[in-house]
């Protein structure tokens, strides 16, 4: 095996693959050619859809040739709800599982890539899967994650596979403010975030950003509903990346998204809370500037306390009045949650979040905050009257060349496989 060899199959035929094939056909051109390596009966790729509570299969067959799919020109997509079964363990515990199914032998892996659960790669084989085999699946995964990743910017097919529910125009603006991974894992920390959207959306929005030896981050939450929320929301978080990106320091973002909608957002005086991190990730300061917004939470040594902080004033208002730094000392082992009023007001208010928080905390943030989000529905829903938003960072320290992955993810911070 060379080391251009990945999971059996030459890297440079995999990229000739991908170049040659139209972007909606990029997935299903790499994973003919891993069928086609590893002699399998079938080869099936499901992309996680943005419920974050099932995998869609997205297949190319001839229309009709699969009952009860949503279809799109050529293209089907089917809804599996997770139900504990072995494609939903396999994505929530980043494992290579191997179940027997009538005379075939089907691999399922991970596609992630830094944490971010893309979907699951599966694979049916006619003989059962040696290490070597069940390591090259493995691979095949991680190298399908990076293809999804480039070929996504080009169409709108797996956003569309991963939309179980129709979106409405104030979604769709929203939608657009938010990162493109909601995970991301780094060798001194572990960050998931995640928004449950109400049924007129609510302005809330997450946002963060890495850099050499910094970790910015942001949860903001736009007065009102609706369209007129979106576009509240959209001055804010356009002019704190905007005043990010030009170098600014966290103040001076601060000061952008309070001018931005002070001098630009639509009649009826709209404003935003707020609350904007700075991380050094060298030594887990976090620097932090809270206008108007709730309290963050820490979770330390199994407790849950609020983290007490100086309360600015919101984005768009008293515009004279200048924005504090605060500090919090993280240290390895810590937990911060950030989040929207939400996770805390109104049917919200009934879940305990402290002791949930810590009845969590063995599972990997990508796990915590979908847990939350379907508490918060359990509770307040099934349609909820604000949105929910919460980010979660997870402080592990030793910046620097410390990361240990399998395939995209670092298995010692995934959660564990039911049963376990």
């Amino acid at each position: 095996m060379t080391e251009n060899d990945v999971s059996g199959v030459d890297l440079d035929d995999v990229l000739l693959a991908v170049e040659k094939a139209a972007p909606v056909d990029a997935v299903q051109a790499v994973t003919r050619s891993i069928g086609v390596s590893l002699e399998a009966s079938w080869v099936s790729f499901l992309v996680a859809d943005m419920s974050g509570r099932a995998l869609v299969r997205l297949i190319h067959v001839p229309i009709g040739d699969l009952p009860g799919g949503r279809r799109q020109d050529e293209d089907v997509a089917m809804v599996l709800p997770f139900d504990g079964g072995p494609q939903e363990q396999a994505l929530r515990a980043q494992h290579v599982l191997v179940e027997y199914v009538g005379d075939q032998h089907v691999v399922r892996a991970p596609v992630t890539q830094r944490g971010e659960a893309i979907g699951l790669l599966e694979i049916a084989l006619s003989a059962a899967p040696t290490a070597a085999v069940v390591q090259q699946v493995s691979r095949a995964a991680h190298t399908l994650a990076f293809v999804v990743i480039a070929n996504r910017r080009h169409t709108d097919l797996f956003e569309w596979g991963q939309r179980t529910s129709p979106f409405t125009l104030a979604a769709e603006i929203q939608r657009r403010l938010l990162p493109s991974s909601f995970t991301c894992e780094a060798d001194s920390f572990t960050l998931a975030a995640w928004l449950e959207p109400a049924a007129s959306i609510g302005g809330d929005t997450f946002d963060y950003s890495l850099a050499r030896d910094l970790l910015h981050l942001s949860i903001t939450d736009a007065v009102g509903h609706g369209v007129h929320s979106a576009l509240t929301a959209t001055l804010c978080v356009s002019a704190l990346r905007n005043a990010r990106r030009r170098g600014g320091t966290l103040l001076q973002q601060a000061q952008a998204a309070d001018q931005a909608l002070i001098a630009n957002a639509p009649s009826g005086s709209p404003f935003a809370t707020g609350l904007l991190g700075r991380l050094d990730l060298s030594a887990g300061i976090l620097h932090v500037v809270n206008a108007g917004h709730p309290t963050p939470l820490l979770v330390r040594d199994g407790v849950t306390q609020a983290v007490a902080l100086p309360v600015n004033r919101p984005f768009g208002v008293l515009r004279h009045k200048p924005y504090q730094l605060a500090e919090i000392e993280l240290r390895p082992g810590d937990r911060l949650v950030l989040l929207t009023d939400g996770m805390l007001e109104r049917g919200a208010a009934a879940l305990d979040l402290s002791t949930r928080l810590q009845h969590l905390s063995e599972l990997h943030p990508r796990e915590v905050v979908r847990v939350l989000a379907d508490l918060v529905l359990e509770v307040a829903g099934p349609v909820l009257p604000d949105d929910a938003c919460l980010l979660i960072l997870d402080w592990h320290g030793g910046h620097g060349n410390t990361r240990h992955t399998t395939a995209g993810a670092d298995p010692h911070r995934a959660s564990k496989p039911h049963g376990d």
